[in-house]
């Protein structure tokens, strides 16, 4: 289960028709995801997934001049342990999963999703 989530630079960006308009996302874009693992509801009367455990955090930064080799992104990703309640850098690597799994989308500026209306 996921909530991916942008700021105001990026919100505004998406308003305006990016990517679908050609153009790049602006310096200072930011998206953040948030993942949990499921588990079926206990209360609801209907088949229905609910967040559970805290899974992984993922981040995006548009920023040109610090990220000029990955067009212009910076990508993080944390691991959650719960019994711990603490987050740790993801042992496989940002570099290799950030840039090179989002290569996919390298037309509409490196980012999977579109905007969604709320």
């Amino acid at each position: 289960m996921k909530v991916i989530l942008g700021n105001p630079t990026i919100i505004a960006a998406f308003k305006a028709g990016i990517p679908g308009n050609g153009k790049p996302f602006p310096d200072g874009s930011k998206i953040a995801k948030v993942q949990w693992k499921p588990k079926k509801s206990t209360e609801a009367q209907f088949p229905v997934n609910v967040p559970d455990t805290l899974a992984d955090l993922f981040f995006m930064e548009k920023d040109s001049k610090r990220f000029p080799t990955t067009g212009g992104w910076g990508y993080a990703q944390f691991d959650y342990d719960p019994a711990s309640a603490t987050f740790t850098a993801d042992k496989a690597g940002t570099p290799a999963c950030g840039q090179g799994c989002h290569l996919a989308v390298k037309t509409k500026d490196y980012v999977f999703h579109p905007y969604e209306m709320r």
